[in-house]
């Protein structure tokens, strides 16, 4: 890999352990003019209040068609999490209609692995949830759903990343997933050489990588690999 490629990606990793708040949860994602889960404005927390929250698992099953691409798919399920932060039904019904249809798609190889991909990636945004829940005791922050505990979602993304013989945006959103020192993961840099090697110039990924690497106060190289 050329080396420009690998200090940008060392440089964003890095950055990524100083920024304040969980990644999988307080990073909006640029999803363009994607389709997702009704939002207002810019924050990271912009939910809107007038939206019916019992619609939310449907809602978000809808969204996640197969042609939606992966990085929509990360807005679509941190926009869900912050919807069921203070309803444990509907947390743990999106959370059971995703594992089920991970376990059905394991066995499908390619055709399976968004399934695998969602599963694992809420799981993963469920547990950023509770941790900070945990730790700053805030009353907006009250996320009902309990900690997955021993559920894997990283392994979930990591099967999702191999079934579809590698893909740059599950390596983005794998190398997000294990920055979480609670669950002792390593291997985050890797992730992050291979997201950035495989961004296309102009892409949602590429303008994702350029988006969080700046928003830590540092201008990014040009990075896109074609």
């Amino acid at each position: 890999m050329k080396p420009r490629l690998i200090a940008f990606a060392a440089a964003l990793l890095f950055a990524q352990s100083a920024l304040a708040g969980p990644p999988l949860l307080c990073q909006v994602f640029d999803i363009g003019g994607a389709k997702s889960l009704p939002w207002q404005g810019s924050d990271w927390s912009a939910v809107r209040a007038d939206y019916d929250a019992s619609r939310l698992v449907e809602d978000t099953l809808a969204l996640l068609g197969p042609d939606t691409p992966v990085i929509v798919r990360m807005e679509t399920l941190r926009r869900a999490t912050l919807y069921a932060r203070k309803d444990g039904k509907v947390a743990d019904s999106l959370l059971a209609r995703l594992k089920a249809r991970a376990s059905d798609g394991e066995s499908k190889g390619k055709a399976g692995s968004l399934a695998l991909f969602d599963a694992g990636y809420l799981v993963e945004t469920y547990r950023q949830a509770y941790q900070i829940s945990k730790a700053v005791k805030d009353s907006y922050w009250k996320f009902s759903q309990a900690d997955p505990g021993n559920v894997d979602g990283y392994a979930w993304i990591m099967k999702a990343i191999q079934a579809r013989g590698g893909d740059p945006e599950m390596e983005f959103a794998a190398a997000l997933a294990s920055e979480d020192p609670a669950m002792g993961r390593k291997g985050g840099d890797e992730h992050l050489r291979r997201a950035v090697a495989g961004a296309r110039k102009g892409s949602l990924l590429a303008r994702n990588l350029e988006k969080h690497f700046e928003h830590r106060g540092k201008r990014a190289p040009e990075f896109a690999s074609q």
